[in-house]
């Protein structure tokens, strides 16, 4: 009888992706309050700098590639559902993801200069703009997590979950690739 030494290696699946990167960004999304609250009582420091690339990073790279994933994979089976009711929400929470980039576009460029440890941003636009992001998501994450996935769940056939996974595991590592 011989032993594996090595236990076979099991990717992701790709729901399992995708919900990990749904806790990613409501810890994220916390950590962005956190960051307004820190610089009131430290101002720009080292731990404000490091938070703020962590988050700009986060938003930039993870989170769109997120939707990138969403837009693809989940959406069309929802728009091709034949359901009046799901191609609504396909449609809504498409309508979402653009709403989520307008916002952040208008956050990133201060969270940068915080990155970089610039003054040059004004917390009370971030004060007030972080929570009506924060609302955006959190509303968006509760109706893909309720209804998106569920549904698209059971509407994609196994063989194209495994196209699903592996277009998302290689549009990853080029990304990767190209970075480095």
């Amino acid at each position: 009888m011989t032993a594996t030494l090595n236990p076979p290696v099991h990717p992701l699946q790709p729901f399992d992706v995708l919900d990990t990167c749904h806790q990613q960004v409501v810890i994220t999304l916390q950590k962005l309050s956190e960051l307004i609250e820190h610089i009131q009582a430290n101002g720009v420091d080292g731990q404000a700098q490091a938070w703020a690339r962590d988050i700009f990073l986060f938003f930039m790279n993870t989170a769109r590639e997120h939707h990138l994933d969403e837009e693809r994979h989940i959406f069309p089976a929802m728009l091709n559902s034949g359901d009046a009711s799901l191609m609504e929400a396909a449609m809504r929470l498409q309508q979402d993801h653009g709403w989520i980039e307008e916002d952040w576009l208008e956050l990133a460029p201060q969270i940068e200069s915080i990155a970089a440890g610039y003054n040059w941003f004004n917390l009370e636009q971030l004060r007030l703009a972080v929570p009506v992001f924060q609302a955006l998501y959190q509303d968006h994450i509760a109706l893909e997590e309720s209804l998106a996935y569920p549904q698209a769940k059971a509407r994609i056939a196994a063989w194209d979950l495994q196209g699903m996974g592996r277009e998302m595991a290689s549009r990853r590592r080029q990304k990767t690739s190209l970075a480095a």
